[in-house]
């Protein structure tokens, strides 16, 4: 899955000469906590909500709402922007997880999407890579869920999926990832059917440890 896939395209953007007071207008009105900061169609930075707070003046301030409203109109984004601040992007080409590794690697929830001609195409944000996820494992549909573990052998999950169809068992979706405190690896099969106990039998006349099956329900929260 692609970024172009997930990223809201289109997105609101705010200029070095956008007052913070139009900008928070802006996250409220359309319910966003970034704005990339674009100059002469190039995005130069991007402010988050957080940014707008700890430039607003403190709630303690003596200040008079009409004093307020006049300082956040008068203090521009260009004021509150840090000097040759390093814009990190991506390409609306690269998948998704290169965009996760990169928010977390640089601790930033949300990357501008930028394509090969250098304009704004887009944003990603850490919600849209947790739905993304949410799609990918599948784990809204009511289905049944196996954890075993299972050593680092070729063909092995071949032969599990093999084993599964041949049930007239269909997967919903397979994930697999090393785990270092077993030495070993760790599947995970979602099946359609919700009776797997064939699946888990299976499973372990192959000597296979079977760490938890989970049935999941309609309308189960998790």
């Amino acid at each position: 899955m692609k970024v172009k896939n997930r990223m809201s395209v289109n997105p609101h953007t705010v200029t070095l000469d956008t007052s913070i007071h139009e900008a928070m207008s802006m996250m409220k009105n359309h319910n966003i906590r970034r704005l990339p900061v674009v100059d002469n169609g190039k995005v130069v930075g991007i402010v988050t909500i957080a940014d707008l707070n700890q430039a607003s003046p403190s709630s303690a301030t003596t200040l008079s709402k009409h004093e307020l409203k006049y300082l956040l109109a008068k203090t521009k984004i260009k004021d509150i922007l840090p000097k040759n601040q390093k814009v990190i992007t991506i390409s609306p080409e690269n998948y998704i997880e290169t965009a996760a590794r990169i928010m977390r690697e640089n601790k930033v929830s949300g990357l501008p999407v930028i394509d090969e001609k250098g304009q704004l195409v887009g944003i990603i944000t850490e919600t849209d890579l947790f739905d993304a996820l949410i799609d990918v494992l599948g784990v809204t549909k009511v289905h049944s869920r196996i954890d075993f573990y299972t050593v680092d052998r070729p063909g092995t999950v071949a032969e599990i999926t093999t084993m599964i169809a041949e049930k007239g068992k269909n997967i919903v979706n397979l994930v697999a990832f090393y785990d270092k405190k077993k030495d070993m690896y760790k599947m995970v099969i979602r099946l359609e059917e919700l009776d797997c106990q064939d699946v888990v039998d299976a499973l372990k006349e192959r000597g296979l440890e079977v760490e938890s099956v989970i049935i999941k329900q309609e309308g189960a929260d998790w």
